[in-house]
């Protein structure tokens, strides 16, 4: 039943992607007069997936796709793949944060490319907060407004924290686990940092929180948050039926710093993932075209 949801859910939302403007994406922007068929992302709302996809996103016009952009949540691009309604996610967590997922679908899905390695994620809290670990903030509730502010429901590191409150480890009576969303999580860190309050939120790299903030990792004794590499996920087949898109994405690598600095321009300066994506595939010409076969 929980599929038949989901695969509802998702062919509701590709209708409405059809019938609209692609999410605001523009169709232009392919420099070959050949067209090669269309390519399906599935993004999330987060950062983090926005500015690889738009890259990928040019790469692949530039090489003759059609590409679309959906915006959906996490476990329906998943199922989306699946369902080869959608082709490719670039940031999928494994093999921790996202164990659950990769568990459900790893006969059907496959790992395409890596695209950054050993990237921590976990507890975030200010730096002139005195509490390091977790263990720490037994008996802090107040101190710190009784809330663990997430994302959305679904997403792995909401997941793995549902686990740190019940590790009986770790005595949180006081605390409660608030799930909202990326860009709701990252006000209250703002209102917080500008009274100099304590807060917590989950946090993870790449994202520009840390290029703008002082803020630090609170340590998990218990290892519930491993460090993960982050992967380009496609359905089996992918390169059957789209074996130019299939090879240069497999050939996919970025910097996390290069990432950060991209959303650090969208949020400061209000710099598009469209036009720092361009400027990206700029600078490094020589390795898209490599890509490219040229």
């Amino acid at each position: 039943m929980k599929r038949v949801i989901i695969m509802m859910a998702m062919a509701a939302v590709l209708i409405l992607a059809a019938c609209g403007s692609d999410n605001g994406e523009s169709e232009e922007g392919t420099n070959t007069e050949e067209e090669k068929g269309e390519i399906v992302f599935g993004q999330t709302s987060w950062t983090s997936t926005e500015a690889p996809t738009q890259i990928a996103k040019q790469i692949l016009e530039e090489a003759g796709y059609d590409v679309k952009v959906t915006l959906l949540d996490q476990p329906v691009i998943w199922e989306g793949m699946v369902s080869e309604e959608v082709d490719f996610f670039m940031d999928a967590w494994l093999p921790y944060t996202e164990e659950a997922l990769w568990n459900d679908y790893k006969d059907e899905l496959q790992k395409v490319a890596t695209s950054y390695e050993n990237v921590p994620l976990g507890w975030v809290v200010p730096e002139y907060v005195e509490e390091e670990s977790i263990a720490d903030l037994e008996g802090k509730g107040e101190k710190f407004d009784g809330e663990v502010v997430t994302i959305g429901e679904g997403a792995g590191i909401v997941e793995l924290s549902k686990k740190v409150f019940a590790d009986p480890e770790y005595n949180l009576d006081g605390f409660e686990l608030t799930p909202s969303s990326e860009a709701a999580m990252l006000q209250v860190m703002e209102n917080k940092l500008a009274e100099e309050e304590p807060f917590i939120i989950t946090g993870w790299r790449p994202h520009s929180m840390f290029s703008r903030n002082d803020l630090k990792f609170l340590e998990d004794t218990q290892e519930h948050f491993k460090y993960d590499n982050v992967y380009v996920l496609s359905y089996k087949g992918i390169e059957e039926k789209y074996p130019e898109a299939y090879d240069i994405l497999s050939q996919w690598s970025i910097e996390v710093d290069d990432l950060e600095d991209m959303m650090a321009e969208y949020e400061k300066n209000d710099v598009p993932f469209e036009e720092s994506a361009a400027n990206w595939i700029e600078e490094n010409r020589d390795t898209v075209d490599e890509w490219l076969g040229k």
